[in-house]
């Protein structure tokens, strides 16, 4: 991500947004413009998010992919997931974020993943709504699922090759050899 050093209003970034040809992310006024993605990174987040949709086809929760934002209103922050599932009614009042998500996830890559782990998860965990943050590898078949418990512990959970990837935020159960089909973990 590369930084704007000029301080945005929220009003001010969404209108940048609709009128910019590079997605930017905001921080607390800050506006960071977003890098490109794999072909592995494409690979996963599609697969994980054909999953998730035929799951949820037909119910009130919804699957956004990499193009809507979710806003975190609490630490003034505007962020592109990679996947999210949102079943709040109050989420279909605006179409270009959305503010309560249950899950989220982010594929992983080399020039995000301390971001991912550290100030974007704390960021995310501001969200009440959000009951399962998900970490997923480019490199090699794993992900880590961080799950809120009743008494706002988050626990990890690790699944690794052969596993079966549990989402009980929205009762998705996928085969972790599904997640990384035609996924060339070999390559550059």
């Amino acid at each position: 991500m590369i930084a704007n050093p000029q301080r945005l209003t929220p009003g001010e970034y969404l209108a940048l947004e609709t009128e910019s040809s590079v997605k930017h992310e905001y921080r607390n006024g800050l506006v960071l413009a977003m890098a490109g993605t794999s072909d592995r990174h494409n690979t996963i987040a599609l697969n994980l998010a054909l999953a998730m949709r035929a799951k949820l086809r037909g119910s009130h929760c919804s699957v956004y992919f990499a193009e809507v934002k979710a806003r975190l209103e609490e630490c003034n922050c505007f962020y592109y997931p990679d996947l999210f599932v949102t079943c709040d009614p109050r989420d279909q009042e605006t179409t270009h974020y959305k503010r309560f998500p249950k899950l989220i996830i982010e594929v992983l890559s080399d020039s995000t993943e301390a971001f991912d782990r550290g100030d974007r998860f704390r960021d995310y965990r501001t969200l009440a709504s959000l009951e399962e943050y998900v970490l997923v590898s480019t490199k090699t078949p794993q992900v880590e699922v961080f799950r809120r418990t009743g008494s706002n512990l988050w626990v990890l959970q690790a699944y690794g090759s052969g596993d079966l990837l549990v989402l009980e935020s929205i009762e998705l159960s996928v085969p972790m050899a599904a997640i990384y089909a035609d996924v060339n973990l070999n390559s550059e």
